[in-house]
């Protein structure tokens, strides 16, 4: 699986709060989810681009 997050990025939002190693894996995963569900929703409505409605 691609990293498709960028961990200082997500660090530098959640300000001075801890994250924990595994917490960027799973985000990862619901961002990889996200898209593919906003791709399917694009495609079944007969769509190469996804659009943020597909989201």
């Amino acid at each position: 699986m691609a990293d498709l997050i960028v961990k200082a990025a997500v660090k530098e939002e959640l300000d001075d709060r801890n994250v924990s190693s595994d917490f960027y894996e799973a985000l990862n995963e619901e961002v990889e989810e996200l898209l593919d569900d906003a791709a399917r929703r694009a495609e079944g409505n007969d769509r190469k681009t996804v659009q943020p409605r597909d989201l």
